[in-house]
């Protein structure tokens, strides 16, 4: 039970990460889009931006989209302990802002009884900020997410707590707040003290990094692929573009940590002529030549050693593949066609987005934000100027399209990978599905039409072992993340047949289906059924 809680919490953690990205990539496009417009290169070339509608609309776009990294810690302290919270998770969202504003309050309240408040100067040498109005002690995202996390601890205890008749109007959801201002504003009274040599081990930890030169993009890179298929990578990433692991960097007069953070503060900064190419090593540009060519190159490989009787049944498969690629940024649909028929091909894969990232830094490329798709090339590449050498992408891709292209298509012809249009058989008999193709055929969706939504979810659930069998059900991007009191009583066939991509067996209890972007759909199915 303590292994099934633990990976449930991380897979629910990095799903908590999931939500303000989310937003933090909306606002960052628009952040991009306002900053572009009031680019000197770019108004040079179309005049007529420089107007003062144009003006207003881009400087509004700008500051719309700078709320995000402005706020982060304080989204970060509510989006976790909502995203963890079982029940109640209203109660435990306003109870991350309770927290978050209580613990800074406190600390404020500390450095001013102490004497320890610093002049407005001198915030940055003292380690100091201004957070909600309050000056406070400076950490950065990992004081919202430590908020959250102790929040989400408070409210997994004290949700359902009966207290004595003349306090019981304080009891049950409504006690959640009151213990976590309480709880929170002692924290916040020590901060002061215990933060600073906390700090300054995270700061070493980031300057280690740092320290690896120009491998630091490399092993980010094949790192964040390599935890992809456990639904980790979110933790890895949200450390190096939130905290000083990522780097950090004083722009307009503020002390700026991780590596996204500096990027979009930097964009934010009209007298910004160069971004940081130590922020931007970890951040879209690695992802380019990988995501917008090699991955590409991986999916007509697959198709061009695919039997040819069933190209033609695959060809949709691999092209909504690389649409979602190229476009959202989303790799999972055409990695999952070769993780599980082929490990070492994803490994490779991971090697060789490691090398992209590397490439990118070498190349003294700077585009930043976070997807590393065709918008992000455009508004954070294209649109900024000549300065971010944007164009370096484009030969770099030539180059990882053939590596991507000749690698998958020798080593599947050489070692015979059965993957997706090379199987020996068409459906996979439940004993067999450790070692078929992760993606089922056209034959096999065909032989398994579902007459509406609720036949497919009938089928998941009675596949995953009944009802009596799921402890939980949740979904990130693109896949279900599921907790099972045991997962020898799932039916794998029986799962490929819904549609599914694939399917990761995280441990005995947990579990992972691959639907693609679609999964809210299926989680929707799922949840009314249940």
């Amino acid at each position: 039970m303590r292994k099934l809680i633990s990976m449930d919490f991380f897979q629910n953690l990095g799903k908590a990460f999931m939500l303000p990205v989310a937003l933090l990539s909306a606002l960052g496009l628009m952040l991009g889009i306002g900053s572009a417009l009031m680019t000197p290169q770019l108004v040079e070339v179309l005049p007529f931006l420089n107007n003062g509608i144009v003006i207003f609309i881009a400087k509004f776009l700008a500051m719309t989209g700078a709320f995000g990294f402005q706020n982060l810690p304080a989204l970060f302290a509510i989006a976790i302990p909502i995203a963890l919270a079982k029940y109640e998770k209203g109660v435990a969202g306003f109870a991350g802002f309770v927290g978050f504003f209580m613990m800074h309050n406190a600390a404020n309240f500390m450095l001013v009884q102490q004497n320890l408040l610093a002049s407005s100067g001198t915030l940055i040498n003292n380690g100091q900020t201004v957070i909600l109005g309050v000056q406070t002690v400076d950490m950065g995202v990992l004081g919202g997410i430590i908020v959250g996390l102790i929040v989400y601890n408070l409210h997994r205890k004290y949700y359902q707590i009966k207290l004595p008749d003349a306090l019981s109007f304080f009891s049950g959801a409504r006690f959640i707040p009151i213990v976590t201002a309480f709880t929170m504003s002692l924290i916040g009274l020590a901060l002061p003290f215990i933060w600073p040599p906390v700090a300054h081990l995270i700061n070493a930890a980031g300057r280690s990094l740092v320290s690896t030169g120009i491998f630091a993009p490399f092993f980010f890179g094949m790192g964040e692929r390599l935890l992809l298929p456990f639904g980790l990578h979110h933790i890895l990433v949200a450390l190096i573009r939130f905290t000083p692991a990522g780097g950090e960097m004083l722009v307009n007069g503020n002390m700026v940590y991780g590596a996204l953070n500096i990027f979009y503060a930097q964009l934010a900064d009209h007298t910004t002529t160069q971004f940081n190419p130590m922020a931007t090593q970890f951040l879209s540009q690695g992802k380019m030549p990988t995501f917008l060519f090699g991955l590409p190159g991986a999916a007509l490989a697959i198709y061009h050693t695919a039997k040819p009787e069933n190209r033609s049944q695959i060809k949709g498969i691999l092209i909504s593949g690389v649409v979602a690629c190229v476009i959202a940024g989303i790799t999972e649909p055409l990695e999952f066609l070769f993780l599980f028929t082929a490990p070492y091909l994803y490994l490779i894969h991971a090697i060789y987005t490691g090398l992209g990232f590397m490439m990118a830094s070498l190349l003294h490329i700077t585009i930043g934000n976070t997807d590393g798709n065709l918008i992000d090339l455009v508004v954070f590449g294209v649109l900024q100027g000549t300065k971010t050498k944007w164009y370096l992408i484009l030969p770099l891709g030539v180059a990882w399209f053939l590596l991507y292209y000749f690698t998958f298509k020798i080593v599947i012809l050489k070692f015979n990978l059965k993957t997706i249009g090379r199987e020996d058989e068409t459906i996979a008999t439940q004993g067999e599905v450790e070692t078929q193709d992760a993606v089922p055929t056209q034959t096999t969706m065909d032989n398994t039409k579902l007459a509406d939504v609720t036949e497919r979810a009938s089928i998941i659930i009675d596949a995953l072992g009944g009802r009596d069998n799921i402890v939980s059900i949740d979904n990130c991007i693109t896949r279900l993340r599921i907790a099972l009191k045991d997962t020898d009583m799932i039916d794998e066939a029986k799962i490929k047949s819904t549609k599914s991509l694939g399917i990761v067996k995280l441990s005995k209890q947990n579990l992972q289906i691959v639907y693609g972007v679609q999964v809210h759909l299926v989680k929707a199915e799922l949840d009314k059924a249940l």
